[in-house]
């Protein structure tokens, strides 16, 4: 019976003993792929809270006002995604490091950049975050023949070493030296300077007054939260949310001064995940703005996914083409620097006709009889008592009150014009 029956066919198309072994080896295949499949969907769904945050692009890092760099392949080509060279300066040489070549400055709202024209692998690039004192001075070069020329010094810290720059004008015009070629260097760094807050994290700023955001230079504000729970303490500081197209501001309704500008540029992550508090909006900030990891608490949950779904948005927009509030036309700034040396000339120049000469003699008549009526009034104290009764007060009509007899050979105008009221010339 057994013989007949290992060799008929089962409706699997197997022998009988075919079939224990083949069925047994597919039944263990199946359950090791639902227990794979079963481990999968748990990690994912612990995992469910940071999809988001995954998904979101992340900003390019900024390093390029933060940094002193040396030779760095097509440096003055690569420039970041917002940055734009606002001035060219032509026939520079930079006498300390690459002495004898030729190149070119470039102004951007981030930093200095000067790349050779006579051998291309020969760049640098200057933070402006890492100068400390900058000026221009007048070098003698050394080669025969060649006149003073106009240089702009740099000294930069990066890393607790200090460079110096020393970028020279080897144009060889005389009158380049008299202008000022460096001007935009100057105006540009200090535009850098006022603008920080589009750029870096901010914390206790004056950056809220009266309740109302500070409005920067090209800032809109799309959205206004109330209700936010600052949990940077273990008991929570109640505050508000401005959003806006350049960053992100929390404040204290208790303390306005306790408060945070945070742009888009310095955040590194956005992600909604579970706290001892409930459900909670994390933001971890760049490296460059301190890597704090900062949560805040809305409710409802609804308008916290709101929320988030705003911040990724803009996170996003903001990437692609950054805005680092530096405005600077430098047309217009020569034109401004032109028209201020010729009202400086037109001052300078100085012609004996257009002055009139006072004559001091009639100032010093005027002292000396209010000098000398002074004097007889000290007098009149030690006088006797007749003396007392001339200095009894009087009503004047000219001046409309009370006031003390004047003596003889005096009059009103003596006393009450200290300064002649007419002043004469003479030739």
């Amino acid at each position: 019976m057994l013989k007949a029956t290992e060799g008929r066919n089962i409706p699997c198309g197997r022998t009988v003993s075919g079939c224990q072994a083949t069925c047994g080896a597919d039944l263990a295949r199946h359950n090791k792929t639902l227990k794979k499949d079963k481990d999968f969907i748990i990690k994912m769904l612990k995992n469910i809270t940071q999809v988001d945050a995954k998904q979101q692009p992340q900003l390019e890092l900024l390093w390029e006002d933060k940094e002193v760099k040396f030779d760095v392949s097509q440096l003055h080509k690569n420039l970041r995604s917002g940055e734009r060279v606002l001035d060219y300066i032509y026939h520079i040489e930079d006498s300390k490091g690459n002495p004898g070549d030729t190149g070119r400055l470039m102004v951007t709202n981030l930093r200095l950049i000067w790349h050779s024209l006579v051998h291309k692998k020969y760049n640098l690039s200057i933070g402006y975050a890492r100068i400390g004192n900058t000026n221009t001075r007048i070098v003698h070069m050394h080669s025969k023949g060649r006149s003073p020329s106009q240089a702009l010094y740099i000294l930069a810290i990066s890393d607790g070493t200090r460079f110096e720059f020393l970028f020279t004008d080897v144009s060889g015009e005389t009158a380049r030296r008299d202008q000022p070629i460096f001007a935009s260097v100057f105006d540009i760094y200090q535009l850098y300077q006022r603008t920080y807050l589009y750029r870096d994290l901010k914390l206790r700023g004056a950056i809220v007054q009266a309740g109302q955001l500070v409005i920067l230079p090209d800032e809109q504000v799309f959205s206004q939260v109330q209700g936010v729970w600052n949990l940077s303490s273990d008991q929570g500081n109640l505050g508000s949310f401005v959003v806006s197209n350049i960053r992100l501001v929390w404040f204290a309704d208790a303390n306005e001064t306790f408060n945070i500008s945070l742009p888009y540029l310095q955040i590194e992550s956005l992600r909604v995940r579970e706290s001892k508090y409930g459900p909670a909006l994390v933001i971890q900030t760049a490296e460059t703005g301190g890597g704090y990891v900062l949560g805040f608490r809305i409710d409802p949950a609804e308008r916290l996914n709101e929320l988030f779904k705003e911040l990724c948005s803009l996170h996003a927009i903001y990437g692609e083409q950054p805005n680092f509030g530096i405005q600077y036309n430098a047309q217009d700034a020569r034109e401004r620097l032109a028209e201020a040396a010729e009202e400086a000339a037109q001052a300078a120049q100085f012609k004996v006709e257009n002055f009139e000469e006072l004559d001091e003699r009639q100032e010093r008549e005027i002292n000396t009889k209010l000098n000398s009526y002074l004097a007889e009034g000290c007098m009149a104290k030690t006088s006797s008592a007749s003396s007392r009764e001339e200095g009894d007060p009087v009503y004047c009509k000219e001046l409309g009150f009370a006031m003390e007899r004047i003596r003889d050979g005096y009059k009103l105008q003596d006393l009450w014009s200290v300064m002649p009221t007419k002043m004469e010339t003479f030739e």
